[in-house]
């Protein structure tokens, strides 16, 4: 028993450590796929994956936040954290979307890479919404449109560049992210960047998930305000997929293979059709990645991420 126990934990350890193993290959190759996807820029960091920060943690600036009400509906203030650029000029901005099914979630869940990103010199506005089932689409969007011309006419004080913009949002913060950027067509906003969003929400409801992790159906019906047979237009006019042509904005895509919330067919099929279109895009895809991949910001997802992030921005942002 004492030998199988220890055999046990030897092939434990084996499979724990597989996803750092494969990240490897993802970190080695990501530099040359982004150079590829948006030319040449001088990397920030050393790697797309340092071990030692497995442990360590990366290195970032404790910056704080200060909540901004934006606007109201029904009474209610809508609001965003705001997180002032560690710079002496305008700050490009990064404008941020939580996930939650659209039905929950808040702007406090990813506060590491928000400090970091503000640390090197971006303005972050990390964006609170108005929530399904009381709130059904498009109320999410207006509410990040209005929060974006909110930030816009403070320019000065905030000390942000109006015209340097990207958004950035995660899950269904991704849906809404892209959403904005590819329908809205501000010239200010500069790019967009999806982590595990939701791209087609007719292919969603044809492939719902498995009932045992999420109710697809019941999510969107909720969102959108019914079945695709009831609110068909909705359906088309939240899914970014079908807004992409030839002016759409550089795009940036993360996606964990393994994910069974939002299957990673979304940011695959995104990625055709934007190259399809002349888009300058990358499909970033972690075979060994579930949902929120990035919440542990050291990880291998948080540290691959963000190397790709920052050498977007600045490519997209010069």
């Amino acid at each position: 028993m004492g030998k199988a126990s220890v055999g046990l934990c030897v092939v434990g350890a084996i499979l724990a450590g597989t996803p750092v193993l494969r990240a490897w290959r993802v970190a080695r190759d990501l530099p040359s796929k982004l150079t590829k996807a948006f030319g040449v820029a001088v990397p920030i960091r050393p790697s797309a994956l340092v071990y030692a920060d497995l442990f360590s943690g990366i290195s970032q600036r404790n910056v704080r936040s200060e909540v901004l009400v934006y606007g109201k509906a029904a009474e209610m203030e809508l609001s965003l954290d705001f997180y002032r650029a560690e710079s002496s000029v305008p700050a490009p901005l990064i404008v941020v979307i939580h996930g939650g099914s659209w039905n929950s979630g808040d702007n406090k869940d990813f506060i590491p890479l928000n400090q970091y990103l503000a640390g090197r010199g971006f303005a972050v506005a990390d964006v609170l919404y108005r929530l399904a089932p009381r709130w059904h689409f498009p109320a999410a969007s207006d509410d990040v449109r209005a929060a974006i011309e909110f930030l816009k006419q403070r320019a000065d004080s905030l000390k942000i560049d109006p015209n340097r913009i990207v958004l950035l949002g995660r899950s269904s913060g991704g849906q809404i992210a892209l959403n904005v950027a590819y329908s809205t067509k501000d010239p200010a906003i500069r790019g967009a960047i999806s982590f595990y969003g939701p791209m087609d929400l007719r292919w969603s409801w044809d492939h719902p998930g498995s009932p045992l992790v999420i109710d697809t159906r019941a999510v969107l019906s909720d969102y959108l305000g019914g079945s695709p047979s009831e609110v068909w237009a909705n359906y088309d006019a939240a899914s970014p997929i079908r807004f992409v042509n030839a002016g759409t904005p550089p795009t940036l895509l993360f996606h964990g293979d393994r994910d069974e919330l939002v299957f990673s067919y979304h940011s695959n099929a995104l990625s055709r059709r934007l190259t399809e279109a002349g888009v300058p895009n990358l499909d970033v895809a972690l075979p060994w990645a579930t949902h929120g991949f990035d919440y542990i910001f050291r990880g291998p997802g948080g540290q691959i991420s963000t190397y790709a992030i920052e050498y977007f921005l600045s490519r997209v942002l010069k």
